[in-house]
């Protein structure tokens, strides 16, 4: 028998998902892992804890199992022997050992939340009772017993589980399988990422806490000799010490051929203080002012630039558009106009007017840079490798960035050239004072030091006037061109900073592995052994049968490219790297081709098909391939893991993506490495309440794909599984609705379930050829879109309380998307899907009925008001194509004429009995999403709905608000505590 792991039985999603929520409830409030350096994706540490946990443990076998199989009955009097108490204590055990006090639920504690931030109120205190889970270290006795307990289920005669992470990424996984005392393999085809894994985890493991000092006694030294050599180009004054600058892109004005600054805004402090672009036309001098009080509140919402059109501040008839400005700036007539300085006066942040020094001070730093160019061109020191053209860096190639030297202003790239320099010069004192591998160590912080002052100080870099604080360069996934670009102070203050925080996340993350005295624990084999492998997920460098249990969050398809953003780093961590740690630094730029991502702008040259227009058969567009490109890797990598994996080893794969296309590759690549799915958990990531989310079409759930290696199987035709798909997806939305699972989390939490239907007849066939003769294999997606299917009949039936009720296709269509989406704003491509669902035609809801507006890549539902601006409705018809827009027709009168303007609009069209109408507004009120920010609506829709449910619909009931489902479903969590004979 292969004995399933407990996360095949049981998982406490709901508080894991708490959890993980807690753990991003603020950025400040982010794990240590996260702060250690830029990237760009990084699992929760509780949701990677938990999955470590339930993917080595075994499941509590049933009294009827252990009755009839030996094994069974052996793990089950294991397991009563370590927990005599029964199941129960073995689930609450599980739940400490992630850091969840036994008489603590924080999903309710959560949804407790919820309600007072709708209601307007604030919570006191620690409203959970206890602090983050990942805070909490497992203790010796209870690693012992995870180690005890993970042999029995795997065979393994190793004192410790071996779990390997192929996409390891920030290293999330891979740190709490160390912590959990497992050897964590960590593999990573990134040199960034493998450089910061090496940091995660081989520096924390092997030095601990105290390494912390050593980063603050040579990071002081590097700071002060840069600052001798860098302190004449930032003036400053001793009481009112400058802390940042503020700069505008500019670009010849088209008509008088002199510098107009391009700015979205002009406020410094939103509210308090902006700039006033003062203009002497006769002289021909632009003079940026600072002004303060009612004078701000004047000139910060000018632009310069919006929405692609740029302004001239010096010809007021004169406007130029986006395409001019990038041509500008790929000629090399793009140039950077100081704005104001930011400084700290009485510990408060002011701003003044650039002055005579400060420009001085930045044309000394010109001619310094020019100085010393040539010799570190020499050296090899400056970074000119090219930018290369990408699906991301196009950005930057736009606005005539070349090389990646490019990305910063001179005085920028003058200050991080002589950091790297002066970091270079000390490492060998540093290897020869604290010995070889400790100076390595401390280097490798101290560069992080240095890709910090570079996230902090370059041209992507932003200020933020809300917070009146630099905006880091990669606040997001892509290379966004700053307009406004903030300038850090780099004579005094950027350094000392980069360095204190390298050493505070060292000293943080050390603490989590080893507690907070100096004592290691790695001498007594609690703490597990770290591996950092560099290479690709399709080879790694493992023996067969090596591991127990791969645990894994594969990129999402196209959602981040990884190797295109890291290059901003990596070329200049391979200078400062170089010399202490090779192995990271053997590149000319990363390494895209290897790398397991959809990326269109790698086939753009061999693409057949545009992608525009009619394909003929036989093309493939850049986009298709790369789509292809991605599953190959992804099945070669899954292939792998199967390799490495022992005989009774798990896959946990962890899965986030919206877009049916992306589960289909990820299935196709499980199925066809050899894997069965056995178990799917949905775990919430984002939180439902938020506005970002009220207002975005994003999946709050990660999913865990908990896999076992497939045995032989007998293949099946679609036709006669497809029943068997329908029942696993009605079954799925049974089970997690139940759990508060709604709109895309719902549907997509039907994924792994329908994977597991095909998995255990794989291959399946479609009952037709291909184009070689032979039997055709369906592709998963087939299975999912039937699974979509169902699960928007079952929705839609939870619209109306269980009943089932005939719209016309497109109040279906509306209906559908605000329940399955949550969000005004989704894809285009789901927009199609559910469009075909509907048996709609997408473009007519845009172009005919104005239901939506589409455009580049995305797709807006219009409100009310908005269909009426773009003519797709008219209040004044008796009659309407569709019952959608005879309710969107009366919430316009509702909202601007009142209730008996509304009730009399309604007798005139007959509809004041018509319960097939009433079925729709029902359905309406539940479909919109009710978040609440300060007790108000955030949707006008969900607003308008409520309101006339309350004035012409009172039999109607309220629905739910997000809180109170939140509260029903952590209780139906609570009372499910019995373990479930897995999922379906």
């Amino acid at each position: 028998m292969t004995v399933p792991s407990l996360i095949d039985q049981w998982f406490p999603a709901q508080q894991i998902g708490a959890e993980s929520l807690r753990e991003r409830g603020s950025a400040k409030a982010f794990p240590p892992v996260n702060f250690l350096h830029v990237w760009w994706a990084r699992r929760p540490l509780s949701a990677s804890r938990a999955a470590v946990l339930g993917s080595l443990l075994p499941a509590w076998p049933s009294g009827e199992q252990a009755a009839g199989d030996e094994e069974a009955a052996a793990v089950l009097a294991r397991l009563r022997a370590e927990f005599p108490e029964g199941e129960d204590e073995y689930h609450a055990w599980f739940k400490e050992l992630v850091g969840i006090p036994r008489d603590k639920d924080p999903a309710a504690a959560r949804a407790a939340i919820a309600a007072a931030l709708a209601a307007g109120r604030k919570t006191e205190g620690n409203a959970y009772g206890y602090d983050r889970a990942f805070t909490r270290s497992p203790q010796p006795e209870e690693i012992r017993r995870l180690q005890r307990l993970a042999r029995v289920r795997s065979s393994s005669v190793r004192d410790r589980p071996a779990v390997l992470d192929l996409f390891a990424g920030g290293g999330s996984i891979p740190f709490e399988a160390m912590r959990l005392g497992c050897d964590a393999v960590a593999n990573e085809l990134n040199p960034v990422a493998s450089a910061v894994l090496q940091g995660t985890l081989g520096v924390v493991h092997d030095f601990g806490p105290e390494l912390a000092e050593d980063i603050r006694t040579w990071g002081g030294r590097w700071a002060r000799a840069a600052r001798e050599r860098l302190a004449p180009f930032f003036p400053t004054d001793q009481d009112a010490p400058t802390q940042s600058y503020i700069w505008a892109f500019a670009v010849p004005c088209p008509t008088t051929g002199r510098p107009t600054p391009l700015a979205p805004n002009l406020w410094l402090q939103r509210g308090a203080a902006a700039v006033q672009l003062v203009v002497d036309q006769d002289a021909g001098t632009l003079t940026p002012t600072v002004v303060t009080g009612s004078e701000a509140a004047r000139f910060g919402d000018r632009a310069t630039y919006k929405n692609g059109v740029a302004q001239s501040v010096w010809h007021d008839a004169t406007t130029f558009s986006g395409d001019y400005i990038q041509q500008q700036a790929r000629d090399g007539n793009g140039t950077y106009i100081l704005l104001a300085a930011c400084y700290l006066h009485e510990k408060q942040r002011r701003f003044r007017s650039p002055s005579d020094d400060d420009r001085t001070a930045v044309e000394l730093a010109e001619k310094e840079l020019r100085r010393l160019r040539p010799s570190w061109e020499i050296d090899g020191l400056v970074p000119d490798e090219l930018v290369q053209p990408g699906h991301k860096t196009d950005e930057l190639l736009r606005m005539g960035m070349r090389v990646w030297s490019d990305l910063f202003l001179p005085r920028q790239l003058l200050a991080n050239l002589v950091f790297l320099e002066e970091l270079i010069s000390l490492q060998p004192q540093m290897q020869q004072s604290l010995g070889e591998e400790r100076g390595r160590a401390v280097a490798l912080h101290l560069a992080y030091a240095l890709d910090r002052c570079l996230d902090y100080n370059s041209r992507l870099c932003s200020w933020h006037a809300g917070r009146s604080m630099i905006r880091n360069g990669f606040d997001r996934h892509d290379f966004a061109f700053s307009w406004t670009c903030a300038e850090f102070e780099a004579g005094r203050l950027l350094l000392p900073w980069a360095v204190a925080n390298s050493a505070k996340n060292h000293e943080n993350l050390s603490r989590l592995v080893h507690g907070t005295g100096t004592r290691r624990l790695g001498g007594d084999h609690l703490v597990g052994k770290p591996n950092v492998l560099r290479g690709s997920a399709a080879a790694v460098a493992l023996p067969d049968g090596s591991i127990d249990a791969v645990i894994t969050d594969p990129p999402y398809y196209d959602n981040v490219m990884y190797g295109e953003l890291s290059d901003f780093f990596y070329v200049w961590l391979k200078r400062s790297l170089k010399g202490v740690w090779p192995q990271f630094c053997d590149l000319p730029v990363t390494d895209k081709q290897a790398e397991a991502v959809a990326n269109p702008s790698l086939f753009k040259d061999v693409a057949t098909h545009s992608g525009r227009g009619r394909k003929a058969e036989g093309t493939s567009t850049a986009a298709e391939l790369a789509t292809a490109h991605y599953e190959k890797l992804l099945t070669e990598s899954f292939a792998e893991a199967h390799r490495v994996l022992g005989e009774r080893g798990v896959l946990n794969v962890m899965f986030t993506h919206k877009r049916v296309d992306a589960w289909d590759t990820l299935g196709a690549a499980l199925l066809n490495a050899g894997f069965a799915i056995t178990s799917s958990w949905p775990i919430a990531t984002e939180a439902e309440t938020s506005l970002h989310q009220a207002k975005k079409n994003s999946a709050q759930s990660t999913i865990l794909l908990n896999c076992h290696k497939r045995g032989d199987t007998l293949p099946a035709y679609w036709v006669d599984i497809r029943s068997d798909v329908e029942a696993a997806a009605v079954d799925a939305v049974t089970n997690f609705s139940k759990h508060g699972l709604r709109g895309v989390d719902l549907t997509l939490a039907t994924y792994g379930p329908v994977l597991a239907v095909l998995s255990r007849n794989w291959p399946v066939y479609t009952g037709e050829l291909d184009t070689s003769g032979a039997p055709e294999v369906l592709r998963p997606d087939v299975a999912l879109d039937l699974a979509r299917e169902k699960v928007a009949v079952l929705k839609k039936r939870g619209l109306l309380g269980g009943r089932d009720v005939e719209f016309d296709r497109m109040s279906d269509w509306w209906l559908l998307a605000w329940s399955d989406f949550g969000a005004a704003e989704f894809p285009s491509g789901e927009a199609l899907k559910l469009s075909l669902a509907t048996h709609l035609d997408l473009e007519a809801l845009s172009k005919t009925h104005r239901l939506i507006k589409a455009t580049s890549g995305k797709v807006t539902i219009l409100t009310p008001a908005q269909r009426r601006t773009a003519k797709g409705l008219d209040v004044e018809d008796v009659t309407f194509p569709s019952l959608i827009d005879t309710l969107h027709a009366l919430m316009l009168v509702y909202d601007e004429d009142g209730v008996r303007a509304a009730e009399q609009w309604m007798r005139r069209r007959n509809l004041v009995d018509d319960e097939g109408f009433k079925d729709l507004v029902r359905a309406a009120i539940s479909a919109v999403p009710r978040n609440k920010q300060g007790g108000e609506f955030v949707r006008p829709e969900a607003r308008v709905l409520e309101s006339m449910r309350g004035s012409l619909f009172e039999d109607i009931p309220v629905p739910p608000d997000p809180a109170e489902i939140a509260a029903a479903a952590a209780a139906a969590e609570a009372a499910a505590a019995e373990a479930r004979p897995g999922l379906w």
